[in-house]
């Protein structure tokens, strides 16, 4: 058994660099078209003990997917939650797998080069980024990570930079952005592997900087590992992804988000959060904050709500680090901060105020506060809530616009908690004039069922309710019903394009839904 030690200090990226300059000897020899990488160069900056075979064998693709396993690949045994990468060690051989990296000794044929790593996650990450390339190192890579808002923030930044110039890839919940091609996200943050394929992409296609949500799990499993953020946004943290297969506590889940901040150049906190001391604990970064704290760098201050016919937005002032007034077609408290985490960041790039304000003006993200107009008379809009904590929060910033009637329409997903329902109807009820209840994914329940589930909530408050199960018949009663001044919250679905029955998607998209009825389709 051979022994190779390098100290990395969980930073793939930062020995390499140290090692080989700024751009690094790699890049020319990717995989690209077929062209073979030797071993070592894929595990230069890992920890690692070759088991049996040559380091210097050629590996002619990377695989953590058994399936896609071909002649030459390199195998990463991942251990999930459900499936242990290392049973699959004879059929991966059998298909031509040359190497095969492993957390645990696995019996393969003599010719098999194996490779014994600590933790094959982060091992992927690490020969991830040398196998692309270490694009990171092409890009201004800027990562947000936080209970709310990083789906917002990511959308504010992407808008701000290509307002004034810049070709910005983006990865998040939604979508991912890799030049012209848009990708339907599965996870916030993607494995390790696909993430450093879209920065190859981007980078490819001419693009300046990336700009992508981190989740708690992305950081715990080490998707992000292998390069340097530029930059690490911090926006908050509430209790939230607790349970199995999650986090084990609150305390779990924050350390796991502040790992950010030791993966990074430059942190940039919300010095708002009360937990604000434990998530800047350990941080090896520059460190930036923003908030309304007087003690914030960056600071929002005489916020002002603003409204229009069929728009909500709010107004407030720029102070510290930089100094003037932005207008956002978004409401709420919440939005604030959004935007001035968007500002803090973008004012490390060659950004006018002037590309601020109006970039923020325009900026909208599908399905989070989309305000849809079909009236002068009213507001409608689209929001993804769909648990009672992020119902609650959005109706309670709703109300501070004094709207004639609060009115919220949304229903439950099939095959998941009942509690989630009974929270939501309560909610609801409480907080909004009229609620219609309505259908959102019944998947293999009948929508009744949840319906049903979902008066038990209301039922402890006094708020008024109809139910009609068709979700466009309901959408086109509280367009119809719409009275003077009313502000229309359609919740849960946000930007999802389809509804789940009986495990078939079938395409349904809310803004298509509200043109139909406007055109009395």
């Amino acid at each position: 058994m051979k022994n190779r030690k390098v100290e990395s200090k969980g930073r793939c990226a930062i020995l390499y660099r140290n090692q080989l300059g700024s751009k690094g000897i790699l890049d020319p020899i990717v995989k690209n078209g077929g062209i073979a990488m030797k071993l070592t160069a894929l595990l230069e900056d890992l920890e690692y003990t070759c088991c049996q075979g040559d380091e210097n064998t050629e590996v002619t693709d990377v695989v953590y997917d058994s399936r896609k396993v071909q002649k030459g690949s390199l195998f990463l045994c991942i251990r999930g939650a459900v499936v242990d990468g290392h049973t699959f060690v004879p059929d991966v051989v059998e298909k031509g797998a040359g190497v095969l990296v492993v957390e645990e000794k696995v019996e393969a044929p003599e010719h098999v080069t194996v490779i014994l790593v600590k933790d094959t996650r982060y091992a992927m990450a690490c020969i991830s980024a040398a196998y692309f390339g270490h694009p990171a190192r092409r890009l201004k890579t800027i990562g947000v990570t936080g209970t709310k808002g990083k789906t917002t923030t990511t959308y504010m930044v992407k808008s701000i930079l290509e307002n004034a110039g810049y070709r910005v890839g983006l990865i998040g919940t939604i979508e991912a952005i890799v030049g012209d091609k848009v990708i339907p996200a599965v996870n916030t943050t993607p494995e390790s592997y696909v993430i450093q394929k879209y920065f190859k992409e981007m980078a490819d296609a001419g693009c300046d900087c990336v700009v992508m949500e981190v989740s708690s799990q992305a950081l715990m499993l080490h998707r992000t590992a292998g390069f340097e953020f530029d930059f690490g946004i911090f926006t908050n943290i509430e209790p939230d992804h607790i349970g199995p297969n999650e986090h084990r506590d609150f305390q779990h889940y924050l350390e796991c988000k502040s790992m950010l901040l030791r993966q990074c150049k430059v942190g940039i906190v919300n010095r708002d959060d009360k937990h604000f001391e434990q998530i800047i604990k350990g941080h090896t970064c520059a460190l930036e904050t923003f908030g309304f704290s007087e003690e914030a760098d960056l600071r929002a201050e005489d916020a002002k709500l603003v409204s229009g016919k069929g728009w909500l937005g709010i107004d407030y002032q720029v102070r510290g680090l930089m100094n003037f007034q932005v207008e956002i077609d978004i409401p709420g408290k919440f939005s604030i901060y959004n935007s001035l985490t968007a500002i803090a960041i973008c004012r490390h790039f060659k950004v006018s105020e002037k590309d601020i304000v109006n970039a923020l003006r325009v900026a909208k993200v599908k399905g989070r506060i989309e305000m849809i107009k079909v009236s002068d008379e009213f507001t409608l809009m689209i929001d993804y809530a769909h648990n009672a904590m992020a119902l609650e929060s959005l109706l309670t910033t709703l109300r501070e616009y004094h709207p004639h009637r609060l009115v919220c329409l949304f229903g439950c997903g099939g095959n998941r908690s009942k509690l989630r329902r009974y929270e939501m109807g309560e909610t609801s009820g409480r907080l909004a004039d009229l609620t219609i209840i309505t259908s959102d994914n019944p998947r293999y329940e009948k929508p009744q069922a949840i319906i049903d589930d979902i008066k038990v909530g209301i039922s402890k408050t006094d708020g008024k309710y109809v139910e009609i199960a068709d979700r466009k018949e309901a959408i086109a009663y509280a367009i119809h019903h719409g009275e003077p001044g009313d502000i229309i919250i359609l919740a849960g679905k946000g930007h999802e394009d389809y509804q789940e029955i009986e495990g078939k998607k079938y395409p349904m998209d809310e803004r298509v839904l509200i043109a139909d009825i406007l055109a009395g389709r």
